[in-house]
């Protein structure tokens, strides 16, 4: 350690050197400062005059740590255990008056200003309600991706579809989003050419690079997201929708597809399934006429439903 660190820095780090590792000793929080133990005991003391309780134990299992008194004493996070806090708690849903998330925010406000930029951007772009099969992507990628997607940063990344299938892929990153639990990295491919979104837990590796990047502008990373799940399956839709577009996406969610005026009192919806029969029953949520224009299968699944409510509603 450098020999020019101020004393109050040397005491915020034995603060953290004792909040990490509980039951440190005199001894070895000097060798992790390059001080003597004997001025590890005074920057010990120095913390016990501004009332953070810092206990001591003897014996040979005993040492410095941070007890419980009438103040909580400042917490040191580093950018991975900070979005490894924001991830814990974006995994389940909240309302708006959740004290989880008014707690939540109070703890971005006061960290530093990088750490805060990269969890904030999370919390920010975020959808409630977490999928059952989502799987929790490695702080330590996800902390990386976050902080270059701030910086405006290209990046290579590492990802693996398959146990043996991974490749490299350059890319800008323009954004981290949790949708329902699942985290995706919204980006540019340089290989495609095209915006992609990929699963951030099946990243492994990230290395920055060089070159800087400029997002688009009036970028809405959780509704991009949101229309790129809609298409790319198996099933091609398209539906003609007798009322605006302000009216038909108060029915259609955006995570069911693409809505486009054609003029100011219809609507075109684009999307895909692989599951027409599902896809069917949740078009009966538009209140108002509509044409299936694709594809066979959509339209099979919906004739098929709608026999199926003419039965269950006849008198018989």
């Amino acid at each position: 350690m450098a020999y020019d660190v101020s004393p109050t820095a040397r005491t915020l780090m034995v603060l953290e050197l004792i909040q990490n590792s509980p039951g440190i000793t005199a001894d070895q929080l000097g060798d992790k400062l390059g001080v003597s133990e004997r001025a590890a005991r005074r920057y010990v003391a120095i913390l016990r005059e501004a009332d953070i309780p810092i206990e001591s134990v003897r014996g040979p299992y005993g040492g410095y740590r941070v007890g419980r008194g009438l103040r909580l004493p400042p917490l040191m996070f580093s950018t991975t255990e900070a979005l490894g806090l924001v991830m814990a708690v974006l995994e389940g849903p909240r309302g708006a008056a959740d004290p989880v998330e008014n707690a939540l925010g109070k703890i971005i406000r006061v960290l530093p200003e990088q750490i805060a930029r990269s969890t904030d951007a999370v919390r920010r772009v975020s959808a409630r309600g977490p999928d059952p099969g989502a799987r929790t992507p490695e702080p330590e990628i996800t902390a990386a991706l976050v902080s270059y997607s701030t910086e405006c940063r290209q990046v290579r990344i590492h990802y693996r579809r398959h146990h043996d299938n991974e490749w490299a892929m350059e890319v800008d990153p323009w954004a981290v989003v949790v949708r329902r639990g699942r985290w995706y990295l919204l980006c540019w491919s340089h290989a495609k050419d095209s915006q992609r979104v990929l699963r951030v837990d099946k990243v492994t590796k990230v290395e920055p690079l060089t070159q800087d990047f400029t997002p688009p502008p009036d970028l809405d990373p959780l509704a991009a997201v949101e229309e790129h799940l809609a298409l790319g399956w198996k099933y091609p839709i398209e539906v003609l929708i007798d009322a605006p577009r302000a009216d038909a996406a108060c029915w259609i969610p955006r995570s069911m597809g693409r809505l486009e005026a054609i003029d100011e009192t219809h609507t075109r919806l684009l999307a895909s399934t692989d599951e027409p029969d599902w896809y069917a029953a949740q078009l009966t949520a538009i209140r108002a006429p509509y044409r299936i224009l694709g594809s066979p299968e959509i339209q099979a699944a919906s004739q098929a439903l709608g026999q199926r409510l003419i039965t269950a509603s006849t008198l018989g």
